[in-house]
């Protein structure tokens, strides 16, 4: 196959879930991998994405959100109602074929992935060639984010940079989508531009942190209910996707401050990559260019999918993705308009608007644990059940128990924390000790069955407004999120009670649990 026949559009490199009921071909099998054109073409056919890596699904969602706006014709407000013609698209029960056709022949040669005789290959830069260092790139092994390269620790697999498994093309466009949105700040590969030559990037757009996306029964609703609602000043000519560039902008100069909503799910990378292909198989990618995109300045950090908060030196930065949070715990943050905390988080914007798709859409989270620099810990990836039908705007009644229901499971999640602290520290008699191991073994025994109480007690809220308390019982979940963490204090420290010492130790933490010991009142 030679290099310029590899298409984004008709290549099968996205994997997907099919309905049960999709349509089959004549010899009966549905493909595992599809081309951008069968994605938008038989969206209501696809149950959802199979992206393995979270942070590759949620940097896709992105760039089909951005086609599914401009085939539909909702990148732009008008005309007309946005909401009705969005419900319009639901209720054909597909993509507008004569959009789809049309965008994507006028686009085609933009989704090449390799584009050589001076083309555009696809999310890439094809100067990168000339201006950094054939001699010293970044490797396939730094392309890909799951493995090890240079002097990083294996964990996952072995590999060499000196004689890389080259990956697929599928592989490597969604870690080259990873790149753009989650990509470090720091050194990178060396670029000479105008006659200086620098080494630092600016960090990603999502880096660190976590994305909520509303998730429908089919692809279709999905990509419908993740569409927001453009400003009337936002004009598709000026709003562009990468692709769509007359020219690549220039490194020396600001980066361009996205002007609507496709800009600013696709237009805002701070790296610049490019893919080599394997002369003998263009199905295998031989080489990357990684490095820096902007020499100065940086992209306004902006996004629809994001929870905002406050930090407490009034700095406005999203909520970061933490492999060990459960999503439950943000469920108010998602469905309340102006939820209670410290933090002040603001719903994403994407919410204010995707229930009118579906009430039953669920919420997937998806992310990556990462510092801003180098070090990456885990990915993240999470899903509710149905609850866009109890967003506030829906069943506002229903808002305040949902709150305080996660507020009691924090809470008696937190003093048993504190608890079985305070009992190794006194069982050690050191107030210094490494209580590490009895705080992980207590998390692991109390959060997991903590998540199912919250969504066991979530599904029997009423939200049809017949019930003035919503069947919330405030007594009965503090003493059900109590249970669960007396139980679970009483496994860790089970082995200290044979002694006189570690009782006394034990009982005396065990305080924690209710609040800890009261400070007596000084009397005047």
């Amino acid at each position: 196959m030679p290099t310029h026949a590899y298409n984004l559009l008709d290549e099968p490199w996205i994997p997907v879930r099919w309905r049960p009921d999709a349509p089959r071909p004549a010899d009966g099998e549905l493909p595992d991998r599809i081309g951008l054109r069968e994605v938008l073409e038989r969206s209501a056919d696809i149950t959802g994405l199979a992206v393995p890596v979270p942070p590759a699904h949620s940097a896709l969602l992105r760039i089909l959100y951005a086609l599914t706006a401009r085939v539909t014709g909702l990148d732009e407000a008008g005309p007309g109602d946005w909401g009705e013609r969005r419900q319009q698209s639901l209720e054909d029960g597909h993509l507008p074929p004569r959009g789809v056709d049309s965008y994507l022949a006028r686009y085609r040669d933009r989704f090449f992935l390799y584009a050589p005789d001076g083309g555009r290959p696809w999310m890439q830069d094809p100067r990168l060639a000339a201006q950094c260092d054939a001699g010293n790139t970044a490797g396939v092994n730094k392309l890909i984010v799951t493995r090890p390269a240079g002097n990083n620790h294996a964990w996952f697999r072995h590999g060499s940079d000196t004689a890389p498994d080259l990956p697929t093309a599928p592989e490597a466009v969604l870690n080259l989508l990873v790149w753009h949105y989650y990509g470090p700040s720091g050194r990178c590969s060396a670029r000479e531009v105008n006659g200086a030559k620098t080494a630092s990037a600016t960090a990603g757009p999502l880096r660190t942190a976590l994305s909520y996306h509303p998730e429908g029964n089919t692809l279709l609703e999905t990509l419908l209910a993740g569409l927001t609602p453009p400003e009337t000043t936002v004009r598709r000519t000026e709003d562009r996707c990468p692709w769509e560039w007359d020219d690549l902008p220039d490194p020396d100069a600001a980066p361009p401050v996205p002007s609507g909503p496709c800009s600013r799910l696709t237009a805002c990378s701070q790296h610049a990559v490019l893919l080599v292909p394997d002369e003998r198989d263009p199905g295998l990618v031989r080489e990357a260019f990684i490095t820096w995109a902007y020499r100065t300045g940086r992209i306004p950090r902006d996004d629809n999918y994001l929870i905002w908060q406050i930090s407490q030196q009034g700095n406005r930065y999203p909520r970061p993705a933490d492999s060990r949070r459960a999503l439950w715990r943000d469920l108010d943050a998602l469905l309340m308009n102006h939820p209670a905390g410290a933090s002040q988080p603001q719903q994403p914007k994407v919410f204010d608007t995707a229930y009118e798709v579906s009430e039953d859409l669920r919420v997937r989270a998806l992310g990556f644990e990462q510092e801003g620099q180098a070090k990456d810990t885990q990915f993240v990836d999470g899903s509710t059940p149905p609850v866009l039908g109890y967003i506030e705007d829906l069943a506002p009644r229903t808002a305040p128990a949902v709150a305080r229901m996660r507020q009691l499971g924090e809470m008696y999640g937190y003093r048993l924390e504190r608890a079985v602290r305070r009992a190794w520290t006194t069982y050690m008699d050191d107030a210094k000790a490494d209580a590490e191991t009895w705080e992980a073994e207590a998390g692991a025994r109390y959060w997991p069955q903590a998540e199912a109480e919250f969504w066991a007690r979530f599904r029997a809220l009423d939200r049809t407004g017949q019930s003035l308390d919503v069947g919330f019982d405030p007594a009965a979940t503090r003493a059900a999120f109590l249970r669960l963490a007396e139980q679970a204090f009483d496994a860790v420290t089970a082995s200290v009670t044979r002694t006189l010492r570690g009782a006394k130790a034990v009982s005396t933490a065990r305080l924690e649990l209710y609040g800890g010991r009261r400070k007596k009142k000084k009397t005047p």
